[in-house]
């Protein structure tokens, strides 16, 4: 095959996948510009992801009352909560045309109570992030966690008090999603590409999950077939979920799109950190394409290889199929790295994503082909330089912008970053071949295919 260019099912990036009727059309229109009735005094209509630098400024202005935020779709407008009642402090978020919301859990609660889960309850099969519009850190255990570590993890949540953390059961178990998307396949693992971009020395190369990329060192866009790039920086388990993988041709051209099935395509334009309340998409090869919401940010997971912080939580359903895939809005903008989660499309569940911003930071790269498509985030440093992710959306009054810039976890714990002691780390074995690759007519190419899963004890191995 020929290295000069992506294959043709690589015309558009590869993308995570799951499926939802009818919400291709939604793609199609483009999403309104903010606008502002011209009242300072009044609320603001946003775009989602418009609200992340609102936040940041506002999270720098107010100090220790900033306590999150997060954007009413319905209204289209940014609730920012306050600690106490100061009106000089709610005259500056309308001024700025958010709304304010007195709530009881300061910054400094939440990170406290945080510290205290990583402390006494990092238990495999269990996540927390903080959920901004109840003001509270929402602790979720899989169907693993039972007898001794469900009472040690309840009793740990009722310890810290009364509104400041809830805990349920989720059905399905925790891991990571691996094949989907515009199929990757690496030693005998199957992944998902996720954005294409530019490293830092000017060379062609692409996103994907960081425990594909602690999986295998070279790969093919076709199973069996010759490798096309090779793994230049992984981070699994630890300050999150994200892999840099360079095209072994320089001369590779990648566009900066995503294939939503039935020939047509998004084009991603920028990088930006996500909100809670916001609407996302996700698109790969297993189920097709589905939407939801943001539900949490600055999220802790404990996977059976080991803890992972710094990620974005949705209610987007995901199957076996998806790790490394894109997650996207409807204007496009690049949001997240499919990393894991529990559940499936038919009963629904919780994932988690490595947001692009923070990941963008870490490895030097910039978005899009070059300066083809790179939008706004021509420049890495804006991703946890200087916009509100998770870290100011979890109540972080100071230098937390961008999501996992810091060791952060829960949404809200300083010192809470990836634990260099943490069991288990880079896959050690993959697993078998699978048939998830569907021989139908949604987005990506890897359709018909047959790929495989990793045996690295999450739970991931596919079977013909």
């Amino acid at each position: 095959m020929s290295h000069k260019r992506i294959p043709k099912r690589k015309a558009a990036i590869a993308v995570g996948s799951v499926a939802a009727l009818g919400a291709a059309a939604l793609l199609l229109p483009n999403a309104n510009a903010s606008q502002s009735n011209g009242d300072d005094a009044t609320p603001r209509t946003f775009k989602a992801t418009d609200v992340s630098d609102v936040a940041a400024q506002l999270a720098s202005q107010l100090g220790g009352a900033f306590a999150g935020s997060y954007y009413d779709a319905a209204n289209k407008q940014l609730v920012v909560n306050v600690v106490g009642n100061n009106s000089n402090v709610v005259n500056r978020i309308e001024q700025a045309g958010a709304v304010a919301h007195q709530v009881q859990n300061s910054t400094s609660d939440l990170r406290a109570a945080a510290k205290t889960l990583r402390t006494d309850a990092t238990i495999p099969g269990t996540a927390w992030s903080v959920d901004p519009k109840t003001n509270e850190i929402r602790v979720t255990a899989d169907s693993t966690v039972t007898g001794s570590k469900w009472d040690t993890l309840t009793s740990t949540v009722k310890d810290l008090g009364s509104g400041v953390a809830t805990v349920k059961k989720s059905a399905g178990t925790f891991k990571t999603f691996v094949d989907g998307g515009d199929a990757i396949f690496g030693g005998g693992a199957r992944c998902s590409l996720g954005f294409n971009v530019t490293a830092s020395d000017g060379s062609p190369a692409f996103l994907t999950a960081g425990h594909c990329g602690v999986a295998a060192k070279q790969w093919s866009d076709a199973q069996d077939g010759a490798p096309i790039a090779t793994v230049d920086q992984a981070t699994f388990p630890g300050d999150g979920d994200f892999a840099l993988v360079k095209y072994d041709d320089p001369a590779t051209q990648a566009n900066s799109a995503v294939n939503v099935g039935n020939g047509q395509s998004v084009q991603i334009n920028q990088a930006a950190d996500a909100a809670v309340g916001q609407q996302v998409f996700r698109m790969g090869s297993t189920t097709g394409l589905n939407d939801g919401n943001v539900t949490g940010l600055d999220a802790t997971v404990n996977y059976p290889e080991g803890t992972v912080t710094g990620l974005i939580q949705t209610d987007v359903c995901a199957e076996p199929g998806d790790s490394g895939g894109s997650l996207f809005t409807q204007d496009g903008s690049a949001i997240g790295l499919t990393s894991g989660g529990s559940g499936d499309c038919t009963v629904g569940g919780e994932t988690f994503f490595q947001p692009v911003t923070t990941a963008l930071q870490a490895v030097g790269a910039t978005l899009g082909a070059g300066d083809a498509g790179a939008g706004g985030a021509a420049d890495p440093s804006a991703g946890a330089g200087d916009q509100a992710g998770a870290g100011d959306q979890a109540g972080g009054a100071d230098d937390q912008a961008g999501g996992a810039a810091d060791d952060q976890a829960g949404g809200a714990a300083d010192g809470q970053g990836a634990a260099d002691d943490q069991a288990g780390g880079a896959a050690d074995g993959q697993g078998a071949a699978d048939d998830q690759g569907n021989a139908d007519d949604q987005g990506g190419a890897a359709y018909g295919q047959s790929g495989s899963g990793m045996d690295d004890g999450s739970g991931m191995v596919t079977t013909p």
